[in-house]
């Protein structure tokens, strides 16, 4: 069975912005209020950062649990990464999850300014200068067998789909307009040419979308 690589979960706005203007340690979305457009998962039942019980279920939910499922490495870019530009100051900043992160697989993280790999918990990030089609690579392999999930940001995502190495994605579109920031796209039918798409709204007002390579 071949490996795919996957966009899973990444929300963007109406108007098509995954990330808003000015990122800071304070702001990491920049001018966007993230439960501006995160709302939908975070209300779910299968939301993993859920400290009471309860939590909304069906097709949202369904998107949340779904999120690493068969995934064995995930791609991210420096600016997911967190806030720091350029060459490293030091190597102190580890990520914006704590000592435990979420992803509990090996992790590519692109950067012109490669620095040396660590572990917290779980999981291990590795810092590339590389080509979209070598970090994938080294992805799969690190996968042992399993999916490889694209994890953002925008930028990313796009230089992914620009190398044609995206196999699905899906794309929850929150129900509201930000203006300005790193957008995503226009409109979703500008991936029409390569893509097969599905269209499905949801009772909280996101629709998702699943495109899948044609």
């Amino acid at each position: 069975m071949s490996q795919l690589l996957r966009v899973q979960n990444f929300t963007v706005s109406q108007d098509g912005f995954g990330s808003g203007e000015g990122q800071t340690l304070e702001r990491p979305f920049g001018h966007i209020n993230p439960m501006d457009i995160f709302a939908w998962a975070g209300a779910t039942a299968g939301w993993p950062n859920r400290t009471e019980p309860g939590g909304t279920r069906g097709l949202d939910d369904y998107f949340a649990r779904d999120f690493s499922h068969n995934i064995g490495a995930e791609i991210m870019g420096r600016n997911k990464f967190g806030p720091v530009r350029g060459p490293w100051p030091d190597l102190e900043w580890k990520g914006w999850w704590g000592d435990t992160p979420p992803f509990h697989t090996p992790v590519f993280v692109l950067t012109h300014h490669p620095r040396p790999s660590f572990s917290l918990a779980d999981t291990t990030f590795h810092f590339l200068d590389a080509t979209p089609a070598e970090v994938l690579r080294q992805a799969k392999e690190a996968a042992d067998g399993k999916d490889v999930r694209l994890g953002g940001g925008v930028h990313t995502v796009r230089e992914f789909l620009d190398a044609d190495l995206v196999d699905t994605m899906h794309i929850a579109v929150a129900p509201v307009e930000v203006g300005r920031g790193e957008r995503l796209w226009t409109s979703p039918d500008e991936l029409l040419d390569r893509f097969h798409l599905d269209t499905v709204p949801s009772p909280s007002g996101v629709t998702h979308l699943l495109f899948w390579r044609k």
